[in-house]
């Protein structure tokens, strides 16, 4: 499958943003797809993720009750709505995918270019 991550840009402290990742192929559906990000000189960290039909998701510590991620099969499409953005949350942000459900990074098989986001205060 390939991914194409798309929606970052340059928002103001305390805006929101919403991440697209549209995937190709037509097997979407039995993927896991996570979200992660990576600023510079930092390791890369889980965001969330979200199982084969979106009845399980899960979020790193930090992001809970600020980002929803979702997923519409039809549209071979996986979201990431972030609210109340602090400039901690600059990174670059890449989808993946997976065939089984986890949150570590090195278990996902399948990775998007990734998408900047930079929050300003």
């Amino acid at each position: 499958v390939q991914l194409q991550a798309s929606g970052g840009g340059l928002v103001q402290a305390g805006g929101s943003v919403r991440l697209s990742c549209a995937a190709s192929g037509r097997t979407f559906s039995t993927y896991v797809m996570g979200w992660f990000r990576q600023a510079p000189g930092k390791e890369r960290e889980f965001v969330a993720a979200i199982g084969r039909f979106g009845g399980t998701t899960d979020y790193g510590d930090s992001m809970k009750d600020r980002f929803t991620i979702s997923r519409c099969n039809a549209k071979n499409t996986v979201y990431l709505q972030m609210n109340s953005l602090k400039p901690e949350d600059t990174a670059v942000y890449y989808c993946a995918a997976t065939g089984r459900w986890t949150t570590i990074s090195g278990q996902y098989d399948y990775w998007g270019q990734g998408t900047q986001v930079t929050v300003s205060s």
